[in-house]
């Protein structure tokens, strides 16, 4: 649920009531191609207007960079923007300029010329947006620049990095506090897209936010698909995620440089092209597979949990996580790298109770190195505490992540994670293997470790194991036979549900608990989750079907070619030329023509004039060689005449077929027999045709109390996708039979 505060602003510089909507959509259309507000954008972008301090939160992919980047383009002036990553802010700059967008960053990879390039375009009131990273701003120089040239508005991204409770808390954030002093009537922009009530309250403090507008957006991402599993084998487990996203990009976190540079070669060997990127490597190198990932020659990284890539790659459709990080935010930042367009992707967490005691490590040493208070370090505690019983948890992925950050869950099942898939695959006999591993750690008078407990079940010979005559114990070998890897698995999860206890510091023991006696007397049943090699399964989320509805798979992978061989010649990452939706709207839509173009989402003004020619030939080429229809849907001037002239242009002969079938009353079924076509299609074939030929009446077709439940439910959920109106019906009727009702209330609402 999305919360605004309704307190006035004493800062605020002028009544943004006094710009239209339709004004602010007109030009986000222009630029940027799209034709509608994402939740609380309009409202975050009126602050700006208005020069009201705003924080906003907003899940990866809601678009963040829309609500600072349209302020200044309406009201002309010169916004600074501050951005952690030179990277990040190279990829945001050349995203824009490919809007036709005045925008420039100042960082140190930059020739003293091409700086100053940038300080004339200021000086003359050409940009609109400065990029600048904290450590540059705050420079005594570049400040008293800012002042003598006016700046009247900071963005602050990525604005969780000034709280230590936050993720990523940095230092070099805390100063732009000072920033209030030296601009008094300058307005303050917050925007992250992870942050707690307590995130969010010391980001206001540490800001010296004035009244501000709060905004925060619902942290649940829908398109992504959940898996969290045993950890049995990371390498093998991870390839066999990536063997599913053949030619997709994939992301995959570890926890250690030495782990990245082993799953880089291993993955190698496996024949995957994957590059390793940590803060060891040398700055070449890093920038070396930055580029080939963001420029598409890379598919595959493998990144410790800390690194700092920025990259703005907007169609990751995987990400892996080979340990537990070491945080909810941390897991919600990184797996938020994935289906940041909107679209399905998949997040894969393998987890192992070994991860908790190596991040408890972790932060006992770097208490010892950096000294940091025990608040601190209690804090960091308990996020980690929250992380594991996440990961060990079996309830709905999206309700835990979601009620973590304060918000309400309501839906019963979301479909997208391993739980409602229900994919958890349980131990059949667990409370027995529970019992036999309890009963080992008896025996041996917890005081050893997991290993050694597992290799008394398993009937090891060691040194160990004989020198304390621990292969004479009834418990040695109960469970001969077994792999090790999977009862060590096994072990954690009795740790994590509390059932065994270990304890702490650098050689921990497993121990008993108080509810390990119930477990033995049988007055407890366990549940294990099965470990496996196998990573998940194939299955999709609900998502996934619609974002695909309707798109020729193949034009898909044409233009997606031609996207590539673009970028390559412009030199600029592939998702700059067009994201993953718009080309899947291209392959659906299909326009025959550069002016039918604009009728495609996130095709602005610039790229229409500049990409289409290009794509529209691709287009018609390959929808004359395999008879498929053009311009389905298109409206891109709003008008009737508009409609009518892309619903006759290009028409294939199998639609122009089916009007004649249509036109004597003919069923769907009838059509689908007398044409030998699949049923989407000829329903594709009836969209079009209502569309173009505007029928009285579609009864023949779709039961008239059926059109009439499908027009109640688009009253109550909108008329723009097919399924929010999905949804309120419950899954009572098919998308096909929703799309005929829509296109035909489209007919009678321009015929109006």
């Amino acid at each position: 649920m999305a919360t605004t505060s309704t307190q006035p602003s004493s800062a605020a510089r002028r009544d943004a009531s006094s710009v239209p909507t339709s004004q602010i959509l007109k030009t986000v259309e222009r630029v940027w191609g799209y034709r509608e507000f994402r939740p609380l954008q309009e409202e975050a972008i009126r602050a700006g207007l208005e020069q009201r301090d705003s924080l906003l939160v907003m899940p990866t992919g809601g678009g963040k960079s829309l609500c600072y980047q349209v302020p200044p383009l309406i009201d002309r002036r010169t916004d600074v923007v501050v951005s952690p990553l030179i990277s990040l802010m190279k990829d945001q700059v050349d995203a824009l300029k490919a809007n036709g967008y005045p925008a420039a960053a100042l960082n140190s990879t930059m020739s003293t010329e091409e700086r100053k390039a940038v300080g004339r375009s200021i000086k003359r009131g050409e940009l609109r947006l400065l990029f600048v990273a904290p450590e540059r701003l705050m420079n005594e120089s570049f400040l008293k620049f800012l002042g003598e040239e006016g700046v009247r508005a900071f963005a602050i991204d990525e604005a969780h990095c000034i709280s230590q409770w936050g993720h990523d808390f940095r230092p070099e954030y805390r100063r732009l506090a000072e920033l209030r002093a030296r601009f008094p009537d300058a307005s303050f922009h917050a925007c992250t897209a992870t942050a707690t009530q307590r995130v969010r309250a010391d980001i206001i403090e540490q800001l010296k936010l004035r009244e501000p507008n709060v905004l925060v957006g619902n942290f649940d991402r829908p398109n992504l698909v959940y898996r969290i599993m045993p950890r049995v084998d990371a390498s093998a487990q991870s390839l066999e995620v990536i063997r599913r996203h053949e030619n997709e990009a994939v992301i995959i976190y570890c926890i250690s440089r030495k782990d990245t540079e082993n799953l880089a070669g291993y993955l190698k060997a496996m024949k995957i092209d994957a590059a390793a990127y940590h803060a060891g490597m040398t700055g070449d190198q890093r920038r070396q597979v930055q580029e080939d990932f963001a420029q598409d020659r890379l598919q595959v990284v493998v990144a410790t949990v800390a690194f700092g890539m920025g990259i703005d790659r907007s169609n990751v459709r995987c990400v892996i996580h080979t340990a537990m990080p070491k945080s909810i935010e941390h897991y919600q930042q990184e797996t938020g790298r994935a289906g940041r367009d909107g679209l399905e992707a998949e997040c894969v967490m393998f987890y192992s109770q070994g991860d908790v005691m190596r991040w408890e490590r972790l932060i006992a040493q770097s208490a010892e190195q950096a000294e940091k208070s025990q608040r601190v370090i209690d804090a960091m505690r308990e996020l980690l505490g929250e992380m594991q019983r996440f990961a060990a948890g079996s309830t709905c992925r999206h309700r835990a992540l979601v009620e973590y950050f304060d918000q309400a869950y309501e839906q019963d099942d979301c479909g997208a994670c391993d739980v409602c898939l229900n994919e958890l695959d349980t131990l059949p006999d667990a409370t027995t293997v529970a019992q036999k591993i309890i009963s080992c750690v008896a025996r041996v008078g917890e005081r050893f470790g997991v290993g050694h407990v597992v290799d008394v079940l398993l009937g090891s010979k060691s040194d160990l194991v004989t020198r304390c005559k621990h292969d004479e114990l009834s418990v040695h070998g109960l469970l001969k036979g077994g792999d090790k890897k999977q009862l060590v698995n096994l072990t954690h999860q009795l740790i994590d549900q509390g059932l065994l206890a270990r304890t702490t510091g650098q050689r921990p023991v497993v121990t008993l608990s108080t509810k390990s006696k119930p477990v033995l007397r049988g007055e407890l049943p366990v549940v294990l989750v099965k470990p496996a090699m196998k990573a998940g399964s194939a299955k999709t989320g609900r998502h996934d079907s619609e974002s695909w509805e309707g798109v020729d798979r193949d034009l898909f992978e044409t233009l997606r070619q031609l996207r590539a061989a673009i970028a390559a010649e412009r030199e600029v990452p592939a998702y700059v030329i067009f994201g993953d939706g718009t080309l899947r709207d291209l392959a659906r839509k299909r326009p025959s023509a550069v002016e039918t173009m604009r009728g495609v989402w996130g095709v602005g003004e610039l790229k229409c004039k500049d990409l289409s020619p290009r794509f529209v030939e691709a287009i018609v080429e390959h929808c004359r060689a395999n008879d498929v229809e053009m311009d389905v849907g298109i409206d891109a001037a709003g008008s009737g005449a508009a409609r009518s002239s892309a619903g006759r242009n290009g028409l294939s002969a199998g639609a122009l077929a089916s009007f004649d079938l249509f036109r004597q009353g003919k069923t769907i079924e009838q059509v689908m027999e007398t044409m030998g076509r699949a049923r989407s299609t000829v329903t594709g074939y009836l969209a079009q045709f209502i569309e173009v030929e505007e029928p009285d009446s579609i009864d023949a077709w779709v039961q008239p109390e059926v059109q009439r439940e499908i027009a109640e439910a688009m009253k109550r959920a909108g008329a723009d996708y097919l399924r929010p109106i999905f949804d309120e019906l419950q899954g009572k009727y098919e998308y096909d039979t929703i799309k005929l009702v829509r296109a035909f209330a489209n007919v009678q609402r321009m015929d109006a």
